[in-house]
């Protein structure tokens, strides 16, 4: 793997890291909801940024599958 290459993995990678630190974030405050320590509320509002941040990892890793695919061909 060149340069470049490694350079745009390590980007991807970073930027698929964000959202699954959000992801175990918010789980974390729903185990405190389920425990009576955070309201029920907070703990749906943490549900859905699960939900947005599991679509942006996704979206990261479909990027990154794209842009080596395509790398491989050129």
């Amino acid at each position: 793997m060149n340069e470049d290459a490694l350079q745009k993995l390590s980007k991807y990678v970073h930027d698929a890291r964000k959202p699954l630190n959000r992801i175990s974030m918010q789980a974390e405050l729903i185990k405190m909801a389920l425990n009576g320590d955070v309201r029920k509320e907070k703990a749906l509002a943490a549900l859905d940024k699960i939900i947005a941040s599991t679509k942006d990892c996704s979206a990261t890793l479909s990027e990154l599958t794209s842009e080596f695919s395509n790398s491989e061909v050129d």
